[in-house]
């Protein structure tokens, strides 16, 4: 399911950002966010760095010589943590992709310190004032980083496309690669024009996307939250859109992973992200939003169609897009061929919004599935047996995956709640043009007054025009898809809470 991004910029307002940055350190206490890395774990990565060097970086008989290729990576400015990396080229009428995964398995060793710690953490976290990595320091932005002008080990893709983007073959193998850039997404963004280094990325990305649309599938382009610390002690909310070469360079990763899921499928062993079809009820609730935020929306128009129309720079459309992740709930992971399974895909394992099987073995630094799924994939496609440790993980990888990922949303939920409380704190009375996104049923709320009591007041969200929050509302009336004028109650940093209050209309009118 796509995220929430937020971004604390910095700004010479440091009383301003301070409440922040406390109300941010309080919540890592609260979730128990490691800070640091166990002793045992960090020896084995500082061990398997030294070795990694030397070792893991020499091709040789299993790993093949990919240095001539050249590669770039693009992520935003100063990532280290470098999963990909890619280089282009035609192939007569058609195209191949070389796509270089950071090789994470050969620097953990499987049933070792870092791999139960790798195992408790399950994904990198990410906050506005730093991040929480899976792995330490020395791999995931040291020798396991594809960073450039360094040989590195790699799982090495090669994807063949015809010349309107489809799949034709995909193969993975381990290999050594040398990234000659780290681009970020601006750099990127000014060499896809005619002429230009990273012009076939423009190519093969459309075509891509095309195909998405083709089969039915969404890219959801949720934007970038940007609150800055101004000089007066305010707080700012911006939204930064996202630039073309960022839809374009995720298709690639898409491609892998529905080049992967196939793989899988045909080796009957593997794991797969899965993703129901929405939900026709959070279908209408946004239609009923996109009226109300003036986005029109014809019922012969899928949201498919819509999505791409839409600017994530207009704080109306990127409220909209805010509240369009409510379309992708209930992802889940689906092990499958394991010690103790039974091969073969299971029913209703493919990815509603990517209209596909899929499969995530592209971000290895960050993710803990996608290792697995890489090593999966390395031994289908070298003809050998799936090692062992890898059998033996895969019936539990879904439930490490489900609580390591319920705690990463929780945390930033709670991030977003921290910092759009900062934007509004000392507003509180200020009335907002609001839309009302949701209201709990009559059943829930029988079943919150029995358990907390209170008054009839009805509770849901609303998502303000300006700015574009998303906070909880109640009041007598909360008229679902209906414009209101909501009056912010509490803006608390500290409690990481942001509350309005909707007055009821009066008879036959409106507010």
């Amino acid at each position: 399911m796509p995220h929430r991004h937020v971004r604390l910029v910095p700004d010479p307002a440091p009383a301003a950002a301070g409440a922040v940055l406390t109300a941010l350190a309080a919540l890592r206490r609260e979730m128990e966010i490691p800070d640091g890395f166990p002793p045992h774990a960090v020896a084995e990565a500082e061990d398997a760095a030294a070795a990694g060097a030397t070792v893991a970086g020499e091709p040789g008989a299993s790993r093949a010589d990919l240095r001539d290729l050249p590669f770039v990576t693009i992520d935003p400015p100063g990532s280290m943590d470098l999963d990909q990396a890619l280089h282009l080229e035609r192939d007569g009428d058609g195209f191949v992709v070389h796509y270089a995964i950071a090789d994470v398995g050969a620097f953990v060793v499987p049933g070792g310190a870092l791999d139960a710690e790798v195992h408790e953490r399950g994904t990198t976290l990410y906050a506005p004032d730093g991040r929480t990595p899976l792995h330490p320091a020395v791999l995931s932005e040291g020798v396991a980083s594809l960073l450039p002008e360094q040989d590195r080990p790699a799982a090495a893709w090669r994807i063949a496309l015809d010349a309107e983007g489809r799949l034709v073959e995909a193969t993975v193998r381990r290999a050594v690669v040398r990234s000659r850039e780290r681009l970020t997404y601006d750099e990127a963004q000014e060499r896809v024009g005619p002429g230009g280094s990273l012009e076939l990325l423009r190519t093969v990305g459309e075509l891509r996307l095309a195909r998405e649309r083709e089969r039915g599938g969404v890219s959801l382009e949720v934007p970038e939250q940007e609150v800055v610390a101004h000089d007066d002690g305010s707080f700012g909310l911006a939204y930064r859109s996202t630039l073309p070469v960022e839809a374009w360079n995720a298709q690639l990763s898409l491609l892998t992973g529905i080049a992967a899921a196939g793989l899988m499928r045909a080796g009957g062993v593997g794991v797969l992200r899965a993703l129901p079809e929405a939900d026709a009820r959070d279908v209408e609730r946004l239609r009923r939003t996109a009226r109300v935020l003036g986005i029109a929306w014809s019922r012969e128009t899928t949201y498919a169609d819509l999505l791409p129309t839409l600017d994530a720079s207009l704080p109306r459309h990127a409220a909209f897009l805010t509240e369009a992740t409510s379309l992708f709930r209930g992802a889940s992971y689906e092990a499958f061929g394991g010690t103790g399974q039974t091969p073969g895909v299971p029913d209703d394992a493919a990815h509603a919004a990517i209209a596909a099987e899929y499969a995530h073995v592209t971000a290895p630094l960050r993710r803990l599935v996608d290792r697995y799924g890489t090593e999966v994939c390395l031994a289908l496609c070298a003809g050998e047996p799936v090692p062992g440790w890898v059998l033996d993980a895969l019936p539990g990888l879904p439930r490490t995956m489900a609580r390591t990922g319920q705690r990463a949303g929780s945390y930033e939920r709670a991030i977003v709640d921290v910092v759009e409380a900062a934007l509004l704190a000392g507003r509180e009375g200020e009335v907002f043009d609001a839309v009302v996104v949701d209201v709990e049923d009559d059943a829930e709320r029988a079943r919150r007054l029995e358990r907390d009591g209170g008054t009839g007041s009805r509770h849901g969200h609303v998502v303000l025009a300006e700015p574009a929050v998303r906070a909880p509302a109640e009041g007598t009336d909360l008229p679902l898809g209906e414009p209101v004028r909501a009056t912010l109650r509490e803006a608390s940093v500290a409690g990481r809470r942001v509350r309005f209050e909707v007055p009821a209309r009066p008879a036959g009118g409106a507010h």
